[in-house]
């Protein structure tokens, strides 16, 4: 059985906030760093070479299939932020419609500028998403 494509680095979260282009998105960034730290209380991990995760989970599936995965976090793409906060399976659409400007992916949300959402909303997504995925999977520190 073949484990988990994005596994957590030692990286630099730093480093890599730094890098981010262009620049405003490294700023924004820097900006949903603060946000998740501060939402979470974890301390931010590198996954693969491009998302930042904030606590992780062990799963185990019916198959026998097991793994760690990021409890959330986010990956600062060049045309927009992909932010991992929804397990997947839950109705957050009361808090979405609060949100701003944004698009939906399997489990993740897509928003091409920090300006376009209110952080406090988002603040609010991560919370709910977080406790979700606890009541299913056990999150942990980093």
């Amino acid at each position: 059985m073949s484990g988990n494509k994005t596994a957590p680095t030692g990286a630099s979260v730093k480093d890599f906030l730094q890098a981010v282009e262009p620049e405003r998105k490294s700023v924004e960034a820097q900006e949903l760093d603060r946000l998740f730290r501060e939402v979470t209380g974890f301390q931010p991990q590198m996954w693969g070479p491009s998302i930042i995760g904030y606590g992780r989970y062990h799963y185990r599936y019916a198959t026998g299939r097991e793994g760690e995965f990021l409890a959330t976090g986010f990956a600062p793409r060049r045309a927009r932020h992909s932010i991992y906060i929804m397990p997947g399976y839950q109705d957050y659409s009361a808090i979405l419609a609060r949100l701003g400007k944004h698009r939906l992916g399997k489990s993740c949300l897509y928003v091409n500028k920090l300006a376009d959402v209110d952080l406090d909303v988002l603040g609010e997504l991560i919370r709910a998403g977080l406790k979700d995925l606890d009541a299913i999977w056990p999150v942990q520190p980093g």
